[in-house]
């Protein structure tokens, strides 16, 4: 099976990158071999590589950046989905892409958002995901859209990386503990993704664009559990360098003001997933174990 992947040097493509070798010949694409914000680039390779997976983890994703330049937002996270999911049809290629807890307002408190719930994003970044989103959706192109949040990994620059960097240059943290959500592992979503893959393996009729046709639409893909920056950044802090934990202090979005708006509330309910395809991503705290064991 040809698979072409975007994003390869992200956190989710990289860790993608070691799960899609067992399903067949991998293109993988950086910004340097096919730029998501240049359509004729996205049309070249896939007509090239013509796979029959395309999987796209390739995005925009500075949220505060994108509030000062939104048009290269829409052009990675808006248009170049659409584009994919255009050239899928074409080629009767499967589709998946990744998108965000930031395409809901954040005002649902009561219980985690479903797939059917109405997205209503705050910041550039949710939009213009959003409008991927739709695009993909429009398309009649086969396609599994995984919503996936508060995205860390053991290596780059993420939420992780950075409290255990600011732990040992500072005596005091200060983290907002009024936005709840879930981290989500970037191997756990690779790992999630290569058992929906296989399992349409198994399953698989003419192509795996038509095994995937009945099923299509969009999934929330995190963590189980939820919890906020603060506990997060405790939890990580307890695990990475329990003798020398710096004094976290809890602060509210209004002390520590962005550019762009997050979203109060974003768990996503993973039901839909686990009844589909029979996969659940574990705990948020077992996952920053396992993860926390690949940095030295």
């Amino acid at each position: 099976m040809r698979i072409l992947l975007t994003g390869k040097d992200g956190q989710i493509g990289s860790e993608l990158l070691k799960v899609l070798s067992q399903f067949g010949e991998v293109t993988a694409t950086g910004r340097n071999e096919m730029d998501l914000a240049e359509p004729s680039q996205i049309q070249r390779i896939v007509r090239q590589v013509k796979p029959e997976l395309i999987i796209n983890s390739g995005a925009y994703t500075a949220v505060d950046k994108a509030e000062s330049e939104p048009d290269l937002a829409k052009s990675v996270n808006g248009i170049a989905p659409e584009i994919l999911a255009q050239e899928a049809k074409s080629e009767h290629s499967l589709l998946i892409h990744y998108s965000t807890d930031y395409t809901y307002s954040g005002e649902m408190q009561q219980r985690p958002y479903f797939e059917s719930d109405f997205p209503a994003p705050n910041s550039t970044y949710g939009k213009t995901k959003l409008e991927g989103d739709q695009a993909i959706e429009r398309s009649g192109a086969s396609h599994l859209i995984f919503r996936t949040g508060w995205v860390y990994s053991s290596t780059g620059k993420n939420f992780l990386r950075t409290i255990m960097k600011l732990a040992k240059e500072k005596n005091e943290l200060r983290i907002v503990n009024d936005q709840t959500g879930t981290p989500t592992w970037c191997r756990s979503i690779a790992i999630a993704t290569g058992e929906i893959i296989k399992s349409l393996i198994d399953k698989k009729e003419d192509s795996l664009s038509k095994t995937a046709s009945s099923i299509s639409g969009i999934y929330h893909m995190t963590c189980q559990g939820e919890t906020s920056w603060h506990g997060f950044a405790q939890a990580i802090l307890e695990l990475s360098c329990p003798e020398s934990i710096p004094k976290l202090l809890a602060i509210s979005t209004e002390e520590y003001p962005t550019p762009a708006t997050r979203p109060t509330y974003s768990v996503l309910s993973n039901t839909k997933l686990q009844k589909t395809f029979g996969v659940e991503l574990p705990h948020w705290e077992d996952a920053i174990k396992q993860c926390l064991k690949n940095i030295s």
